[in-house]
C-alpha cells in the first residue's frame, strides 16, 4: 500500500524540512522538499504511481517515531496494574493509598499487594523508611510488598518476612540485605539484591495476563509517540527466561503488538549467560529465529550499583555527610569483566546501569578491556551515567561509550544531588550535554516505570534542565542544555545508533522504515517550557498507524 503524507512540515535534519512523504509499504520511499507531490494528489491520467491514501497533515510537524533507550515495559504493565503510590508525601498517606486499594479491589489483592513508587524525600521525616509496622497497618492477612520509586529498597508487612521465615539468626541474602531493627529481628525493609527476594512471596501473574498487561502498555506506548522500546524485563521482572522469551516472541509473531521492541538481558549466573550464548536464546538468534524487525534481541544488562535517592549509588568519595557510606556494589569488577570477556568472544553489546563515579569507573575499565582492536566497536554502553567528574566525561567521549541517559530524573535528583555529592561534583554531573558536544553518543530512555513513558517531560527536562514547576531560574546548571535539536536526535537516531538500527531508522530518510509521529504543536516553534505538555495527533510504525487521537 502507498500512502501520500503531504501539506506538512517534516523534520529532516537541523534546520532542514520536507513538505511531503510517500510510503510504500512498510518504508518510506520519496521525499519532497517542493511542491512536487501535487504531481501524486492531481494524478487523473494514472502517468505517476497510483496513491492507495493520501493524508493532508494541515502544517502539522512531523518527527521520526520516538525510541526509548532503556525502560522496562512489564514492569511498567504491572504498575498500571497496581495501587497508585507515586508522589505519596507521608507514610500515612502511603498506608491510605493502599488501605482504600484494598477495599475498592479486593479480588486483585487477594493474593497481595505490589506496588513501586514512594519516595522518603517526600516525606517530613526523610531519614524513615516505611517497615512491617506501618504496612501491618494494611494488612497482616496478605504479603504486601511496596518498592521505592528506584526499585532499589523495598519495604514489607510482617506476613512476607514470615514467608520467607527470616529470624534474627538468618544468614543475609547475596548481594543485598533485609534490615533489623532495634530488637534486632527483620524489620520489613529489604536492600539490593534482598528486594527480589522479597517480591517473589508475591503470587506472580498468570502468563495469559501478563500478555493482556504488555499489550496494553505497548499501546500505551504508542499513544505517547514511542514507536521502538529497548526493554530489560528478562532477569528482572521476568525471572523465567525461557517463559518470556516464549510469550514476547509469540505476542510479535501474532502481530498483536503495536511497536518495535528490544530486548536487554540481565543474567546472575555467568554459567546461565553461557548457556545462552551457545545453546539457547542468543544461539536461536544467530541462527535466524527472530525473523521481524519488529523484534530484535539486544544486550546483555549487568547492574554495578543501585540508586542516587536511595543512597546505594557506588560513590568514590562516598556521600557528603556521610564518607563512609559507598553504596551498594550489586557486580564486581572482576566478575563485570568475566562478562565482558565472554560476550566479546561471542560479540555481543554489554550494557551497564552505573550512577554512582564509582560504578562508573568499574564499567569503563571492563569495557575498555573488552575492546575489539581498542574501540567499542560492540557500542558497550553506560545507563543512566549520573555521577560524573570531567576526567569521566572525557574518558566516555573519548572512548566512544554509549550512554543510555533519562534527563528526567533530574526532575527529582535536583532536589537532593548537591546535598550527597556536593556542588562541586553535581556541576559535572548529569553532563548529557558535554557529552553530546564531546561526540559521544547519547540516547534518551526513561527507565519506566521509574519515570512515565511519556517521551516529552524528557525532551523538556533535557532542553530546559527545570523542574515540572518551571524552577530554578535560568535551568539546573544550565550549560548542560541542549536544543530542540539535539534532544530529538538523541530520542531517534541515537536511540537508534545504540541498537545497530541507525541505517534503517530514527531519521525521515528514503528507504528508512515509516515509523513516524504527527504533533499537536510546533515542537520548534512553542515555548520550551510547554514541551513536557506536548502529545501525538499520530503514531505510524511501519506505515501502519497505531494510534490516532480521538
Amino acid at each position: 500500500m502507498k500512502k501520500l503524507l503531504y501539506n506538512g512540515k517534516i523534520y529532516i535534519d537541523r534546520g532542514d524540512f520536507a513538505k511531503a512523504i510517500l510510503i510504500d509499504g512498510d518504508k518510506i520511499s520519496k521525499v519532497f522538499r517542493d511542491y512536487s507531490y501535487e504531481n501524486y494528489i492531481n494524478n487523473d491520467d494514472n502517468k505517476i504511481e497510483k496513491i492507495d491514501e493520501c493524508l493532508d497533515l494541515k502544517g502539522k510537524v512531523v518527527l521520526p517515531g520516538l525510541n526509548d533507550s532503556h525502560c522496562h515495559i512489564m514492569q511498567t504493565a504491572e504498575t498500571r496494574r497496581q495501587v497508585n503510590i507515586e508522589g505519596v508525601r507521608s507514610i500515612e498517606e502511603l498506608i491510605d493509598r493502599c488501605k482504600k486499594f484494598l477495599k475498592d479491589h479486593p479480588e486483585r489483592c487477594k493474593n497481595g499487594i505490589h506496588a513501586i513508587g514512594w519516595n522518603q524525600d517526600y516525606f517530613d521525616d526523610p531519614s524513615r523508611l516505611p517497615n512491617k509496622y506501618d504496612l501491618d497497618k494494611i494488612s497482616t492477612d496478605i504479603p504486601i510488598v511496596l518498592e521505592r520509586v528506584c526499585g532499589h529498597i523495598v519495604s514489607s508487612n510482617s506476613k512476607v518476612i514470615e514467608i520467607l521465615g527470616l529470624t534474627e539468626d538468618s544468614p543475609q541474602y547475596p548481594g543485598g540485605e533485609f534490615r533489623k531493627g532495634e530488637d534486632n529481628n527483620p524489620n520489613g525493609v529489604y536492600i539490593g539484591n534482598a528486594c527480589n527476594y522479597a517480591k517473589d512471596t508475591i503470587p506472580d501473574f498468570t502468563m495469559d495476563e501478563r500478555r493482556e498487561m504488555m499489550i496494553e502498555t505497548l499501546n500505551y506506548a504508542a499513544s505517547c509517540g514511542v514507536t521502538s522500546v529497548q526493554s530489560n524485563d528478562v532477569g528482572t521482572t521476568f525471572m523465567d527466561g525461557p517463559k518470556a522469551f516464549s510469550l514476547i516472541r509469540d505476542i510479535y509473531s501474532k502481530k498483536e503488538a503495536p511497536i518495535r521492541y528490544r530486548h536487554q538481558v540481565c543474567f546472575n549466573d555467568i554459567e546461565k549467560f553461557k548457556e545462552y550464548l551457545e545453546k539457547a536464546e542468543y544461539h536461536d538468534y544467530k541462527s535466524g529465529k527472530y525473523e521481524s524487525d519488529m523484534l530484535t534481541l539486544g544486550p546483555l544488562k549487568l547492574f554495578r550499583d543501585g540508586s542516587l535517592g536511595a543512597r546505594t549509588a557506588l560513590m568514590r568519595d562516598g556521600y557528603l555527610m556521610d564518607r563512609d557510606n559507598h553504596g551498594e556494589e550489586w557486580i564486581s569488577e572482576d566478575e563485570m569483566m568475566k562478562y565482558c570477556k565472554l560476550a566479546k568472544e561471542h560479540e555481543l553489546q554489554v550494557i551497564a546501569h552505573v550512577i554512582g563515579d564509582g560504578a562508573i569507573e568499574g564499567a569503563l575499565n571492563c569495557f575498555e578491556s573488552a575492546f575489539i582492536d581498542g574501540k567499542n566497536k560492540l557500542r558497550h554502553c553506560v545507563v543512566h551515567c549520573q555521577i560524573t567528574d570531567d576526567e569521566l566525561v572525557d574518558r566516555i567521549a573519548r572512548n566512544d561509550i554509549c550512554v543510555m541517559a533519562q534527563p528526567i530524573f533530574l526532575d527529582y535528583d535536583m532536589m537532593i544531588v548537591e546535598d550527597l555529592v556536593g556542588k562541586k561534583l553535581s556541576s559535572t554531573s548529569y553532563a548529557f550535554g558535554t557529552l553530546m558536544r564531546k561526540g559521544a553518543h547519547v540516547s534518551y530512555g526513561t527507565d519506566s516505570p521509574v519515570e512515565d513513558l511519556n517521551p516529552f517531560p524528557n525532551l523538556y527536562m533535557a532542553i530546559t534542565r527545570k523542574n515540572k514547576g518551571g524552577k530554578p531560574e535560568g535551568g539546573f546548571y544550565p550549560d548542560e542544555c541542549v536544543d530542540v535539536y539535539e534532544a530529538i536526535d538523541a530520542y531517534t537516531k541515537e536511540s537508534a545508533y545504540v541498537e545497530f538500527a541507525e541505517d534503517t531508522k530514527g531519521r525521515i530518510y528514503e528507504g528508512y522504515l515509516a515509523d513516524l509521529i504527527v504533533l499537536e504543536e510546533d515542537i520548534f516553534e512553542i515555548d520550551p517550557m510547554e514541551i513536557k505538555d506536548l502529545s501525538p495527533l499520530l503514531t505510524m510504525v511501519g506505515g501502519k498507524v497505531v494510534y490516532r487521537k480521538s
